[in-house]
């Protein structure tokens, strides 16, 4: 059992059998401040983010993604739509700034397992989920959005 500490993946790990001790043992003084904590690491910003294998790009700002519920619990071809940006459309007047902000995407994304936090759990008008998309990079983790928009391949917008 593990409480005082985090492995890498941001979650507790406690193996089969460890409730029964947990339950026994939380709640002296020294285990107090580690509840504590452990529950107010719990925020509503935290409970939001999956790991999620993008699984198609449709255009600069939409994309198809098997998102990991955790548990073992998998959504597939759940619809994400990049929060915070607007990319031009796959049909529309330009069509090459349109096909370059799509392949820009697929080849930061597509078939790679990233972050995915999305707004709130909140679908947009079209019901894709709005969300930032964090990838690992080298050794750095680059929030693609960003990356979209500092490329030129996307503009910031409110929505």
């Amino acid at each position: 059992m593990r409480l005082h500490g985090q492995d890498g993946s941001g979650y507790f790990s406690l193996g089969q059998g460890d409730w029964g001790e947990v339950s026994s043992k939380l709640f002296t003084s020294p285990r107090l401040a580690t509840y504590a904590w452990f529950m107010a690491t719990l925020s509503p910003s935290k409970l939001y983010h999956y790991r999620a294998t993008i699984t198609s790009v449709y255009d600069g700002d939409t994309c198809t993604a098997d998102v990991d519920l955790g548990f073992k619990v998998t959504v597939r071809g759940e619809k994400i739509r990049l929060a915070r940006i607007n990319a031009p459309e796959i049909r529309g007047e330009n069509r090459k700034a349109r096909l370059a902000s799509r392949d820009y995407l697929r080849d930061l994304i597509l078939g790679r397992e990233v972050l995915l936090k999305t707004i709130k759990d909140k679908r947009g008008k079209y019901g894709r989920y709005l969300g930032e998309i964090i990838v690992k990079k080298g050794r750095r983790n680059l929030n693609v959005n960003n990356a979209l928009v500092t490329a030129g391949h996307a503009v910031f917008a409110e929505y």
